[in-house]
Parts: structure tokens; sequence; C-alpha cells
């Protein structure tokens, strides 16, 4: 039987290193001029990728991965005319199911105000008519906005459904209507008296729009169009 006070004697030049899968003594070096066998792989470091598809923590003192918010340009454009309409049509206008709560308040918010703005143009209509008995030329002025902005109102009604389905480059697009939607603000209060007036747009629409469009980037938000985006 060994002595268990014995101390352990030291590794004699030539002498085999452990094998792979087993641990060696803390403080182990190698002989000098030694060569691992093939195949073989040391421990993989605290912090380094073991597997592939596996990920250990930093271990003490080593940096974690930095985060946050920067844009991207979305890479999930239509490629063509069916993948803009909402995938079963309008029959889920009002299903929000899955959606965080910022998004589906935005959600409503640029659904609810298209409606709105469909409505109330389709009325103005009527006003922009009977203007051109008497003022043809600011008439025809008005016209032109209200058909952008029933253009405007039916085009956010649509990407609204596709950006609920997850589509980045459907919230791009309502982020642009809302810069469209002050620009005709400006003009509707340029008009401001006359046949119709407002059409086209107004300072509360464009102050809807604009909350609808900071809920739509809030960290929530981005978080759950990176996992749809994951998930396809």
């Amino acid at each position: 039987m060994s002595n268990p006070d014995e101390a352990p004697q030291p590794q004699q030049p030539g002498a085999q290193p452990p094998q792979p899968g087993n641990v060696p003594p803390a403080g182990y070096q190698p002989p000098q001029g030694y060569q691992p066998p093939q195949g073989y792989q040391p421990p993989s470091q605290p912090g380094q990728y073991s597997q592939p598809g596996q990920y250990s923590q930093p271990g003490p003192g080593q940096p974690q991965q930095a985060g946050g918010f920067h844009f991207e340009m979305p890479t999930d454009g239509p490629r063509n005319f069916n993948d803009i309409l909402p995938q079963g049509g309008f029959s889920g206008l009002f299903k929000t199911m899955g959606l965080p709560t910022e998004l589906k308040v935005s959600y409503f918010i640029w659904v609810i105000s298209g409606l709105l703005g469909l409505l109330f143009g389709l009325i103005g209509l009527f006003a922009i008519i009977a203007a051109f008995a008497f003022m043809p030329g600011v008439a025809a002025l008005l016209l032109v906005l209200l058909i952008i902005s029933l253009a405007v109102a039916a085009a956010q009604i649509v990407l609204a459904m596709k950006m609920k389905e997850g589509k980045e480059w459907a919230r791009l697009a309502l982020t642009v209507l809302a810069a469209v939607s002050l620009l005709l603000a400006i003009f509707g209060s340029i008009n401001a008296g006359g046949p119709g007036a407002g059409l086209g747009g107004n300072w509360f629409g464009f102050l809807v729009s604009a909350v609808a469009v900071v809920l739509m980037w809030l960290p929530n938000s981005q978080l759950w169009f990176k996992a749809v985006k994951g998930a396809v």
C-alpha cells in the first residue's frame, strides 16, 4: 500500500499527459517537446463556444456582449402584390392575439384613425363637389388633398394589418405615413376656413399617428418583431 503522506512524483520526460476527458491536476504542465495526440481538444474556457449552438456565460472579469437599440433596414420586403395584402383578407381586422400591449394600442390607433379618415373623407367629398360651383380653383386643390388623404387612410389600414403579422417593412412604411400626415396637416391648416377645411389631415391626426409610431419602436415591440423574424 502507498503512503498517503507521500508527495506526488513529478512527471518524467516523455510521460503521457492525461487523456481527453480526464481533468488534469492543478498546475499541470506538459513536458517540453510534447505534441498532443491527433484529435485532442483542450478544455473550453469560459465565454467560448464549447459546441456548435452552445454558449457558456462569460467568466469573472470578462466583458459581456454589448446590446442596445440600432436601426436596421427591413429585409422582409414584399416580393409581389400578394405579399402586400393581409393574410386571410380583412376578416381578422380586429384580432390582435399574441401582440404585446404596445403594439395592440398602436395597431388600433392606425386602424381606427384609418377608418375615420375614410368616413370623413367621403363626407367632405360632397362639400368639395359643391365648392366647384363657386371656387373651382380652390375646390380642385382640396380634391387632390382629399384623394391623397383617402389613399393614406386606406394604406395605413392595410399596413397596420401587415405590421400585426410581424412585417418590419410595414412598420417602416407606417412611420413614413406619419411624416406624410404631418405634411397634410400643414396644407390643411393653410386652407383652413375654406370648403373642406382640414381635409387631408389635421394636427390632431398627426399627433395620434406620432403616438402610434412611438409605440411601434419601443423596446418591447422591438423584441416581438425580432422574435417573429427568428421564428420564420
